[in-house]
């Protein structure tokens, strides 16, 4: 019973009458302007004083009602109040402008079926509640009078005036039910005629699948440039600490090496923010490459204690800049699994080597810790993986038989990227 009650007179269904109210109120002008085509057509006087002539204007109302509905803002209009009256969801709805012949003709469909049901709803909504009214309260007047109130003489009999109230409430409840199956209907029918299009569903998801590509890559560049730094810093500091009262100059250096990562990486956090402009803002810092980069890295990377054995079989400066940039985030990402994963004093080696037209990069490094893929959720293995499959090439990491952890990447000179 409280399903029911719920159903006729819950939230949900008081939202969907009035949004079938709205729907009369919009069918009026288009009645009017009926009324005028069929007042003169049928040589009638008084429109409104015959219920068939209402319901012929009401007729000739809704096909220029149609028409009308080729108005460019009625879609948007139409599905913002669908979302918030008839709780529909919204990714089941467009409320761009109906653009193609098709789209046109299904708003025109659905302004149509809304201003139908709402003229219906909201005559029923005035004419009912009133004679529902009096029908409950009809036999306490005609008890305070003492007669029949110049009722038709059915009501002469007294179980049909003791009926009266029990017709009512019946009336009011099948307003109730009529109201709420009608919002149903229309919240029924508001996704095949208000929803997006196949084309316009494939432009939100592409627009949705650029806006995820920014965010990923913005999280990769966040990663591989702030995580290593952060990773960089607390090995030189580390190292520096064990350190500072044996060896003051080597304390010395790693602080150097602290001051300059640090430095270096304000300036690639504010290139990595670039990622979201249109452009490079002018002072916006120059993202790290391969070519001009790879000594600093190395450097800073030494200063903290570990040992990194680097040989280079390339020409870096004839690298395209973007391979280059990539090249650059990748070994930084290796040298950074290299740090947490292997060691303060693990000995690390990097090749990277030009073969049949490919640049391939490898760093290698002693397994004495947890694998990398399972340390942090392998952000920066999955980072990895994404540039090379970006640039149209391919990268791998796993353990080797000489109990390595070996990261290799091979990435074309000239591809998709």
């Amino acid at each position: 019973m409280s399903t029911v009650t719920r159903s006729l007179f819950g939230r949900r269904a008081r939202l969907r009458w009035i949004h079938l109210i709205l729907g009369g109120a919009l069918a009026m002008p288009y009645v009017l302007v009926g009324s005028v085509i069929i007042g003169p057509a049928l040589g009638a006087t008084d429109v409104f004083g015959s219920l068939p002539l209402q319901l012929a204007s009401f007729g000739v109302g809704l096909p220029i009602a149609a028409v009308t509905s080729l108005f460019p803002l009625t879609r948007p209009l139409e599905s913002a109040a669908v979302r918030w009256l008839c709780g529909v969801d919204e990714d089941r709805l467009a409320f761009g402008p109906a653009g193609t012949r098709g789209e046109k003709g299904r708003t025109a469909a659905w302004f149509t079926l809304h201003l139908g049901l709402g003229g219906i709803i909201a005559g029923m909504s005035l004419a009912l509640p009133p004679f529902a009214a009096a029908l409950i309260v009809l036999p306490v007047l005609a008890a305070l009078r003492g007669d029949r109130l110049g009722l038709p003489e059915a009501f002469d009999h007294t179980w049909v005036l003791a009926l009266a109230p029990v017709a009512g409430v019946a009336f009011l409840v099948a307003l109730a039910a009529c109201a709420a199956g009608c919002g149903a209907l229309l919240a029924r029918w508001a996704p095949p005629l208000l929803g997006p299009t196949p084309r316009e569903r494939l432009a939100a998801a592409e627009a949705r699948a650029a806006d995820l590509a920014v965010r990923n890559r913005l999280a990769r560049e966040l990663h591989d440039s702030v995580g290593h730094a952060l990773s960089a810093v607390t090995l030189q500091a580390s190292a520096a600490r064990r350190v500072l009262d044996s060896d003051p100059e080597f304390a010395r250096e790693a602080l150097a090496a602290i001051e300059d990562t640090t430095r270096r990486t304000v300036g690639e956090l504010d290139a990595v923010l670039g990622v979201l402009r249109e452009g490079d803002a002018p002072g916006t810092a120059p993202a790290p490459t391969l070519a001009a980069d790879l000594d600093g890295l190395l450097r800073r990377t030494r200063a903290g204690g570990q040992r990194v054995a680097a040989a280079v079989d390339a020409d870096l400066d004839a690298l395209p800049p973007l391979l280059s940039r990539e090249a650059y985030r990748i070994v930084q990402e290796g040298l950074s699994n290299a740090l947490k994963h292997a060691g303060a004093r693990a000995a690390v080696e990097v090749r990277i080597a030009v073969a049949d037209g490919d640049l391939e990069i490898t760093v290698e490094n002693p397994v004495t810790g947890p694998a990398p893929s399972r340390a942090g959720g392998g952000h920066g293995l999955r980072g990895i993986a994404d540039r090379a499959r970006l640039l149209g090439g391919t990268a791998t990491a796993g353990p080797t038989a000489a109990q390595t952890w070996r990261l290799h990447a091979r990435l074309p000179m000239r591809g998709p990227a």
